[in-house]
């Protein structure tokens, strides 16, 4: 059983070295990549234990499409080859709030349920499709696995969300689901 202290958000990966003082070569998952080095301390899985760094530094590269960052307490080439491969994440409440009260990752495993209170399944996977974003929703059933796409568009198709209690409440019906 994990705590809510034991949760953590992994933003990216340190994914080389750069130049001889300690700088490491960050893989960023965040929107503009740039975006990871707003975060600061840094845990870094180094051999499956978490540990804190302070960002010193940081600035992308190659025009944003790379990020490079220097970490209080490596100062030397060798020592930050040590940490190619380790993740790197914050703890939820390093997040700024949000307009919507929530983060996009919050809505994976949430329970959707219609107006009529119909079961629809746990979100699995949120689809950029350009126009809007759309809720995978998938659900086992006697017929296999049920896979429902629900349009994530506040107040018409998204009624309510809950990301403490994971629960959505959507106006969808269970028809307009396919079977996968």
């Amino acid at each position: 059983m994990s705590s809510k202290q034991d949760e953590k958000i992994i933003l990216g990966q340190i994914n080389g070295i750069y130049g001889v003082n300690g700088w490491v070569k960050i893989f960023s998952h965040t929107d503009p990549r740039q975006n990871i080095l707003s975060y600061s301390p840094w845990l870094v899985k180094v051999k499956n234990e978490w540990r804190t760094f302070q960002v010193e530094e940081g600035r992308s590269q190659q025009g944003g499409k790379s990020v490079v960052a220097k970490l209080e307490g490596i100062n030397d080439r060798d020592v930050a080859r040590d940490y190619i491969g380790c993740d790197i994440a914050i703890l939820p409440e390093q997040l700024p709030e949000t307009e919507e009260g929530f983060y996009w990752m919050q809505l994976i495993g949430c329970h959707v349920t219609n107006l009529e209170g119909e079961d629809l399944g746990q979100v699995t996977e949120i689809v950029e499709t350009g126009a809007h974003d759309v809720l995978r929703v998938e659900k086992q059933s006697d017929r296999g696995l049920i896979s429902t796409l629900v349009p994530f568009v506040m107040d018409t198709f998204i009624l309510e969300v809950d990301v403490e209690s994971k629960q959505i409440k959507v106006d969808w019906q269970l028809e307009d689901a396919t079977e996968s």
